[in-house]
C-alpha cells in the first residue's frame, strides 16, 4: 500500500471530519505521500488543521463539494482522491432532505466529473451501513452515492479513474457517536439513555476505519463496495461497561447511575446491516473484508475482479449484527482500552499554542 501512496499527490475531501482528519494524519505520517491537499467547508477547523500539520507537505483550502469548478482546479495534478465529505446526521438530513441530496448525491457526481476531467487515477468514497436497506434520507443518499461511484466506471473511456466505495459501521468515538454521549451522561451522574436493550451494532475504531479506506484504494478494480469484517456489541453492554469504568473517575458510584430505556428512534434498526441478501450473490470474502462487485457486470467492460487471498468465492449468510456473536463484556472492555475510547481528550482536541499568520508553511519552522 505504501508503494501506491509513496510520493503521490493525494486529495481528501471533508478533511476536518472525524474520518477525514485521521486519514490526513495517517497519509502524512505513515504513508509518506508527496503532497496532501485537504478541503472542507468548515472555516475554523481548516484554520486549525493547517497548523496541526505545518511540518508536512500538506495544504488546506476552504471548498465545498457542491462547487464542481473548484473541485476541478484542486484536483489538477492529483493522483488519488479520498472522498469523505458528507452530511451524516440522520435527523438533520431528514429535516432538510434536499441539502443532503446536494452534498451527498450531487456532490459525489461533482467529485466523479472533476476526477475524470483532472485525470486522477483512483477515487475512493466512504459510505455507511445506513446505505443497506435504507430507512432514512441520509442512508438513501449514501446508497445513491455508491451507485454513482459504480456507474462512473461504466461510463469512462480509456484509462480513466478507478472508482470504488467503502462501507463500514459505527466508528466509536467519532462525532455524534454514542460513546461521547454516554461519557457526558456519566459525568453528570446519569441516567444513561438507551433506545433498546437488545440493540446490536458492528464497531470499529477511527484508525481501523481509515485502514479500510486506504486498503480499498490498493485493492479496487472498479465499482466495488468494500465491507470490513467487524466485531459486534450489545449497546446495553457498552453502557454498563462504561459506567463501571468511568463512574469512579467522575466521583460517582457505578451502582448509583441508572440506565433509562427511551425507545427506538424513528427509522432506527435493532441491528446493523452491512450487506443485503441480493448483494450476497455477488460478493467475495477476503480475510478482512467482503467485496461486493457491481450488479450489472456487463456494463463494466473488461474489468477483472481478482483479489489476493480470496477466502470464499461465495458468501453464505447475510452480514448483519444480529447474525454474529457479540463481544462479551471483557472483550468489549479490552477493545475500549486498546483504542483509547474511554479517554475524554482525543485527536479532535487540538489546541494551538501560538499565533499563526500563514507563512510558517513556506519557512518550514521547527517549532510547529
Amino acid at each position: 500500500m505504501k508503494d501506491l501512496l509513496q510520493g503521490k499527490c493525494v486529495l481528501v475531501t471533508g478533511s476536518c471530519g472525524t474520518i477525514g482528519r485521521e486519514l490526513v494524519r495517517q497519509l502524512l505520517v505513515n504513508y509518506g505521500v508527496g503532497e496532501l491537499i485537504g478541503i472542507d467547508n468548515n472555516e475554523s477547523e481548516i484554520f486549525f488543521e493547517e497548523q496541526r500539520f505545518l511540518r508536512y507537505p500538506a495544504h488546506f483550502f476552504l471548498a465545498d463539494v457542491r462547487d464542481r469548478h473548484k473541485l476541478v482546479r484542486k484536483m489538477a495534478g492529483v493522483d488519488i482522491v479520498f472522498h469523505t465529505a458528507a452530511f451524516k446526521h440522520v435527523v438533520l438530513c431528514e429535516r432538510s432532505p434536499f441539502e443532503a441530496v446536494q452534498t451527498n448525491i450531487l456532490g459525489i457526481q461533482n467529485v466523479v466529473e472533476a476526477a475524470a476531467e483532472a485525470g486522477v487515477s483512483r477515487v475512493i468514497f466512504t459510505s455507511s451501513d445506513k446505505a443497506v436497506n435504507p430507512t432514512n434520507v441520509m442512508g438513501t443518499s449514501k446508497l445513491m452515492g455508491e451507485r454513482l461511484m459504480a456507474a462512473a466506471n461504466s461510463n469512462k473511456r480509456g484509462s480513466g479513474p478507478i472508482f470504488a466505495s467503502t462501507r463500514f459501521g459505527n466508528v466509536l468515538g467519532s462525532r455524534g457517536s454514542v460513546i461521547p454521549i454516554f461519557r457526558e451522561q456519566i459525568l453528570k451522574g446519569g441516567p444513561l439513555t438507551l433506545t433498546g436493550p437488545e440493540m446490536t451494532r458492528f464497531i470499529m475504531s477511527i484508525k481501523q476505519a481509515v485502514q479500510l479506506v486506504v486498503d480499498s484504494a490498493h485493492l479496487a478494480q472498479g465499482g466495488e463496495v468494500f465491507v470490513t469484517k467487524m466485531p459486534v456489541i450489545r449497546i446495553q453492554d457498552l453502557a454498563e461497561v462504561m459506567i463501571q469504568e468511568l463512574a469512579p473517575r467522575y466521583g460517582h458510584r457505578s451502582e448509583d447511575i441508572d440506565i433509562e430505556i427511551i425507545g427506538t428512534k424513528p427509522g432506527e434498526k435493532q441491528y446493523e446491516e452491512l450487506m443485503t441478501l441480493e448483494e450476497m450473490g455477488r460478493a467475495l470474502e477476503l480475510p478482512r473484508y467482503f467485496v461486493v462487485r457491481p450488479a450489472f457486470l456487463s456494463l463494466y467492460g473488461e474489468i477483472n475482479y481478482q483479489y489476493p487471498e480470496v477466502v470464499n468465492e461465495k458468501v453464505k449468510k447475510p452480514y448483519y449484527s444480529g447474525n454474529e456473536p457479540p463481544f462479551d463484556k471483557e472483550e468489549l472492555r479490552k477493545f475500549l482500552y486498546e483504542n483509547a475510547l474511554l479517554e475524554g481528550e482525543t485527536q479532535e482536541s487540538f489546541k494551538p499554542d501560538r499565533r499563526y499568520w500563514g507563512d510558517e508553511k513556506a519557512r518550514r519552522t521547527d517549532d510547529g
